[in-house]
């Protein structure tokens, strides 16, 4: 069964850093663009960022210059390195397919950017 695990979330000062780890089991994901979403209260859920299988990439334009999404392939994994984080960053955040895998969505983990 498909699964997308996140982790790495935690509370931030406006101008810190994280980074966001997903695992992706259940099925064979190289060939799939995978992508950050991220929601926050009373939004709807964004993307972030996505990656393709030969490592072309995209941003939202309030991510630019500010996040790295990467994979792993033989670790099944999706990162996602925040930088010079923002209140608005503020957020749930979530990977999955680009377009997504509406009935996986998995637990998510909260960003909190706040002094």
């Amino acid at each position: 069964q498909v699964h997308f695990v996140e982790s790495g979330g935690g509370l931030v000062q406006p101008g810190g850093s994280l980074r966001l780890s997903c695992v992706l089991s259940g099925r064979d994901f190289s060939s799939n663009v995978m992508g950050w979403y991220r929601q926050a209260p009373g939004k709807q859920r964004e993307l972030v960022a996505d990656i393709a299988e030969g490592g072309t990439t995209n941003y939202a334009n309030s991510v630019i210059d500010r996040f790295i999404i990467s994979r792993d392939f033989t670790r099944h994994m999706v990162y996602l390195q925040m930088y010079n984080l923002k209140p608005d960053d503020t957020a749930a955040y979530y990977c999955n397919t680009r377009p997504p895998l509406h009935y996986y969505w998995g637990q998510g983990t909260q960003v909190t950017v706040s002094s």
